[in-house]
């Protein structure tokens, strides 16, 4: 692997501070991600968790150094690596930062495995290029990674294309790719995206026991609150381009503290509501190009008063030690 100049093993593993990120558009500039805080240390499972478009994506995107530009500008923050600020390097440097140190997962496994390839020469790319293996080393080496996330028959199924896989497998090969290199951090966006409620078990028991396995710092982007109760270790909600809320995974589903968390948690399907009706928070994400003064969730909010409603938004609150919140009336949200 490269040497990264300016690495200190002491440094958190990932520490993103501040980021902001925005599209310009012909319809105006869309915050997607506005002052974005949050810290990975090793074996750490962080969940960033909200519905579509609240800017989960975009910040992963931005950790990889992915993002489509233009429209897409990252303009205010770091993103450091063991004390590296990943934005100030140049793009040959970053470029071996991916995979090689952060990997990541993407949501369609279909549409981000190329069809005309077996899934061996696209899993031997990643050594070829990065380690400078023969062809038949780097083989050697993709059947390995495949027996590694379970798919039966490996030594035979390396030479199969993408369509001759059904969706935990591709997902599975996916997995695969992102550990070929042995990154220290990986990023899964919506990894259990369309798949049935069996294979999502699978799938994300497997990424646990590979995480552990070999001390990764694992972020798991997704909207589903069910998906991440036994698998994260802290949780960052966030809604229209912000964090609104971060916590241990305990505090957040026994006592949230913020409306949308709160709202979140309430419209889960749970076996004790039979023939009840199920909560739906009211209403719709406001537009990113044009987002409601003060709270931006106030539109939607319960709880919300004049002071939700006058710039500036609210601050992170410290509930407790490592736990905070951007609302003014987080008390009342928990029921102290």
């Amino acid at each position: 692997m490269d040497v990264l100049p300016g690495i200190d093993p002491r440094a958190p593993l990932l520490d993103v501070t501040n980021l902001h990120v925005e599209f310009r558009t012909q319809y105006g500039v869309a915050k997607a991600v506005n002052g974005a805080n949050f810290r990975l240390a090793p074996g750490e499972t962080l969940a960033i968790l909200g519905e579509s478009g609240c800017g989960k994506s975009v910040t992963a995107q931005a950790i990889m150094g992915i993002l489509d530009t233009p429209p897409g500008y990252v303009t205010q923050g770091e993103i450091r690596y063991r004390g590296v600020d990943l934005l100030k390097l140049t793009e040959e440097k970053r470029r071996k930062v991916r995979a090689n140190r952060i990997a990541m997962i993407f949501q369609d496994a279909l549409s981000s495995l190329n069809p005309v390839y077996t899934v061996g020469f696209q899993l031997g790319e990643l050594f070829r290029k990065h380690r400078g293996m023969s062809r038949a080393d780097a083989k050697k080496r993709s059947i390995d990674l495949l027996e590694q996330v379970k798919i039966p028959a490996a030594r035979t199924r390396v030479d199969d294309y993408p369509h001759q896989f059904s969706g935990g497998m591709r997902q599975r090969v996916m997995i695969a790719m992102a550990l070929a290199l042995d990154p220290e951090v990986l990023i899964a966006d919506e990894p259990t995206t369309a798949l049935d409620v069996t294979v999502q078990a699978q799938i994300m028991g497997l990424l646990a026991d590979l995480q552990q396995q070999r001390n990764m710092g694992l972020i798991l982007i997704t909207h589903d609150m069910g998906v991440v109760a036994d698998v994260a270790d802290r949780i960052s909600v966030m809604y229209a381009g912000k964090v609104v809320e971060e916590a241990g995974i305990y505090d957040i589903y026994a006592r949230p503290a913020h409306p949308y968390t709160k709202a979140l948690l309430e419209s889960i399907p749970r076996l004790d509501m039979k023939g009840q009706q199920l909560s739906v928070i009211q209403g719709l994400p406001p537009l990113l190009t044009d987002v409601p003064k003060g709270c931006a969730f106030n539109p939607r909010c319960r709880y919300a008063r004049d002071a939700c409603r006058q710039d500036p938004a609210p601050p992170a609150y410290a509930v407790a030690p490592n736990r905070t919140a951007r609302c003014h009336f987080f008390r009342e949200v928990i029921g102290e």
